[in-house]
């Protein structure tokens, strides 16, 4: 049994006409009679009736016809997602952020990707820059945002966007009218990102501070943006964060002044592994760049 005499049979099974299905299938009716008496041979079965007025299915060619047809729409399926997985736009795609950059920016990248290739898992994963790296070098991470500098010959970028720095503080605790008064929190306690986690992004945070005269009293440390921005509003410090921060966490008890008299900026950055060729993501890129 071969798949042409399945294609065959439905179609007469459709057609229940010799003519017309040899016609649509554009072949001769001797060749098509005889591909359907082989597979009712193959099957020790009548199929069909026949005479010269009419072809009729036989109950157990109304069964076979119903299965045969469920059976080669899932086929259809099957070949369809493998061409699909080998057009690298299905199976699993990877994407990692920082918690400093996570917005609805994000969350509509996923919708637009969901849509667009919905035979894909899509994976979101909070990971820090050091970390995102060495998946992208590897190829565990298909596309990366991070935070700039950003040094691997392994690895491409396209700039996202460049941020400005602002001071969060809890209202309740601290008034502060201006950029003007920030040598006056010298003696505040700070809540920053771990050094380890975050080296140079930490170092830019101590620098902010020295351009404005002091060195700031670090108590607190978090390797995440929404856990810095709780105990802020718990009166448990102030910290520097990128301005972009305000447009997910936007509560009553916070207040932000954007430093701009540091001129100091941070760039995020969107990152793939070298040589990869991922249509999605260069999908991902686009819609995010647009």
């Amino acid at each position: 049994m071969e798949l042409r005499h399945l294609k065959y049979f439905l179609t007469l099974a459709k057609e229940l006409s010799f003519t017309k299905a040899s016609e649509k299938l554009f072949i001769s009716q001797p060749p098509l009679s005889r591909q359907i008496k082989e597979l009712e041979q193959e099957l020790n079965v009548q199929l069909l009736k026949r005479n010269n007025k009419r072809v009729e299915l036989t109950e157990a060619g109304k069964f076979y016809e119903k299965e045969i047809r469920q059976l080669l729409q899932s086929l259809d399926r099957i070949n369809l997602t493998t061409q699909k997985i080998g057009q690298n736009i299905s199976g699993e795609f990877r994407i990692a952020y920082i918690s400093s950059t996570f917005s609805g920016h994000i969350t509509e990248l996923v919708q637009f990707l969901s849509g667009k290739y919905p035979y894909v898992n899509f994976r979101l994963y909070e990971v820090p820059t050091v970390e995102q790296v060495s998946g992208l070098e590897q190829g565990k991470i298909d596309l990366g945002i991070i935070r700039a500098p950003l040094y691997s010959p392994e690895i491409e970028t396209k700039l996202w966007f460049r941020d400005s720095f602002s001071l969060v503080y809890n209202r309740k605790k601290i008034s502060i009218s201006s950029e003007k008064n920030i040598a006056d929190l010298k003696d505040e306690t700070f809540v920053f990102f771990n050094k380890d986690y975050a080296p140079f992004y930490y170092d830019t945070l101590i620098e902010i501070c020295a351009k404005y005269g002091f060195t700031p009293k670090i108590v607190h440390e978090s390797n995440n943006i929404s856990s810095i921005i709780q105990l802020i509003k718990n009166g448990l410090g102030i910290s520097i964060v990128p301005t972009n921060i305000l447009k997910s966490h936007q509560y009553p008890d916070l207040g932000f002044v954007e430093l701009k008299k540091v001129n100091l900026f941070t760039d995020i950055l969107l990152a793939t592994p070298k040589f990869s060729n991922s249509e999605i993501a260069a999908s991902a890129i686009s819609f995010l760049l647009k």
